[in-house]
Formats: structure tokens, sequence, C-alpha cells
């Protein structure tokens, strides 16, 4: 696979398939496709560069966006904000970063890496640490193959600053948590500093590619009139679990995260049933009337039925026509350590983890 060069025409179809990976979670993917409009048009397009072609010796620094997803719709940050956490961290390690990437993929994760990489004129690379998105900064592939969160950067939008460095990457996740709060609820983080050997080993490649071929799969479709939703199922591996119309939302922002569940009443020929969403920022666990579909790790996501349009966690309301898709997320996930980090009992359900298909997890 060749590098690619992402224009700002580019960021709309790649935003859109972000949040399809996102699962519900990670972000508004509109926000951050503004940002990374504003920095293109300022700084130029943006190299990104396959996994496998990144040097061995590579600097790599990911960087994200850490808080409530709800907050961060009202707390935009600046190309400045997101600029300083890399070379805050940079400054620490006293290194020259070669790469940006991504943490996660899904939503405004997805695309604040963009905005890093043209301010500081590097390549990002076509990858990412999950192959979706999760809450919590442990729950990445690098956290399964040993790889320290910290030194970790993290700023916020008044300019605060700071460098943790702790004993192991739960600590990571809970003092950069507790430091989010009360920098109210919405920062930038750079963190897991690798060099390209390690990133090799611990990414999911290629999936900025995929983001961008989902969000044109979507446009696609719907160009054709053909099903959007059916044809995301379909290039994700995935499968339609259900079709109806979003009865309540019960949405809270605690520990700083947005919680809650959401209840969603069937059309059409699944009239008369009743699907219960439960989420933390990512949709979690997917139960049709009593009974379990599909849990966390696999990809639970949620389209607008019309459009094929993703639909955040924070964007959900009563009366939107919806379909839920299931898909099989990155297979390292289902390693027993891999559903340790992130199965269900971690979120606090007490189930076993059951995959897209409705199968039972090796693990």
């Amino acid at each position: 696979m060749s590098a690619m060069r992402v224009t700002q025409a580019d960021l709309v179809p790649l935003a859109r398939g972000a949040a399809v990976l996102g699962g519900g979670g990670g972000g508004d993917p509109h926000i951050g496709r503004l940002l990374a409009e504003r920095a293109l048009a300022q700084h130029g397009e943006v190299d990104v560069v396959p996994v496998e072609s990144v040097p061995a010796d590579a600097c790599v620094l990911p960087i994200a966006m850490m808080g409530a997803p709800t907050v961060m719709v009202e707390k935009i940050p600046s190309v400045d904000q997101i600029a300083t956490a890399l070379e805050t961290l940079a400054r620490y390690l006293g290194r020259t970063p070669t790469h940006v990437a991504c943490m996660e993929a899904g939503g405004v994760n997805s695309t604040v890496p963009f905005v890093a990489a043209a301010r500081l004129g590097l390549p990002l690379i076509d990858g990412d640490a999950m192959g979706r998105a999760f809450p919590e900064l442990q729950m990445v592939l690098p956290t399964l193959g040993g790889i320290q969160a910290t030194p970790m950067s993290i700023v916020d939008e008044k300019g605060n600053k700071g460098v943790l460095d702790t004993i192991d990457n739960h600590w990571a996740e809970r003092l950069a948590r507790s430091a989010t709060i009360d920098m109210g609820c919405a920062t930038i983080v750079s963190l897991y500093a690798m060099t390209g050997a390690q990133v090799r080993d611990n990414f999911v490649p290629g999936t900025l590619s995929l983001c961008l071929d989902l969000g044109r799969t979507i446009e696609r479709a719907r160009a054709e009139h053909h099903d959007p939703v059916r044809a995301v199922a379909d290039r994700l591996g995935g499968r339609v679990l259900h079709t109806g119309k979003v009865l309540d939302v019960a949405r809270r922002t605690a520990t700083g995260f947005a919680r809650g569940e959401a209840i969603v009443e069937g059309l059409g020929d699944q009239k008369g049933s009743r699907m219960v969403l439960h989420f933390q920022n990512e949709h979690l666990l997917a139960e049709l009337d009593g009974q379990l579909l599909v849990t966390s790790p696999d990809l639970i996501v949620v389209l607008d039925t019309d459009t094929g349009e993703p639909v955040t966690t924070e964007a959900l309301r009563y009366g939107h026509r919806v379909s839920v898709v299931s898909a099989p997320c990155d297979e390292r996930w289902h390693s027993p350590a891999g559903i340790e980090l992130v199965g269900p009992r971690y979120f606090g359900y007490e189930v076993d983890p059951v995959r897209f298909d409705g199968s039972t997890s090796a693990a």
C-alpha cells in the first residue's frame, strides 16, 4: 500500500467513516472535520503513510482529545492547543517527532491528528491503536503489547499543560481523567510515544483508509439509491441487528464520561420489538427484547436509517429513525487479556462477551 495525500475534500467522507468506527463515541466528527479543514487550509495537505512503511527507529507521537463527548461539542479545541500537546511531550522526551498517529478510529480522534500533522508538517500514520473507539486511555492494543502510556502531555483550552509519568497505564487513565475533569471535562493529550517497530506490532493498520472508504461507501449507496445501512454492514463484514425509532435516551455525564441507555422501538417488520443500547461514550451492549445480541469489544454502530449517517451517543434523540449494526473488532481484542481490558465485565455489566454474530467469545 502506498502513501495517500489527504485533501480538505477527503475530510468529509473520512470523518463520516470515522464516526462509523467510533461506535457512537470518539467525539463529534463534525467538530473534528472543521478543525482539520482549517488546519489543512492554513498549512497544506497531509501525507498519510502505511504502517509498514514507517522506519523502525521513527519517533511516533499519537494525539487525541480526552473527555466527555457531550462537553467536547461545546468546548472546541484550537489548532494551537492540539499542536501544543504534541510539542510538550516531544520537549519532555527530548526527541524530534517524525510521525503523528491516531489513538482511536472514531469521531474527532480520527481528525484531530490531521490538525497536528498539518501544523507541524509531519506525516500521519494510516492506522490506530484500537481499530474502533474505547472510552479509557489504557484500552489500546499497545497496552496488550506492554507499551507504556506515559510520559504523556495534557493541555486544556486555557493554556494549562502538564506531563504525567505513571507506574502503569491504568494509573495514567485515572490521573489524566481527574485532571481532565478539573480542566473542564475536555483536554488534548499526547501519549504512547512509540518507535516505528512498536507501531507495526501494536497498531491496527489501514484504519484511516477504511474511514475514507466507509464514508465514500455511504455516499455512493445514497447516490445509487441503495440501502446505505446495508452497505456499511457489508463493508465491515457485519450485520444489521435492528431498525426502529428512538423512544427514550437516558444520558448523564459522570466521572468524565457520557453514560446512559437508549431504547429503540422496532418499526416495519420489527414492530413490537424493543432494543436497549447501553453506552459509556461508546455503545457497549445491545439487547433485543431482553436477549443480549452483542457486547464490547465488537462494534455496535447506530446509523440514520434513511441516509446511513452515523449517529453518536450525544446526538441520539427521541423520534430519530435509526438502524443498529454490529461488526467484528480486531481479533486481538478477543484474547483473554483483551476481554479483561475491554469486555463487558470491565464496564460493570455482569455478562459474558457476545460477538457481533451472536457467538460466544473464545476467551
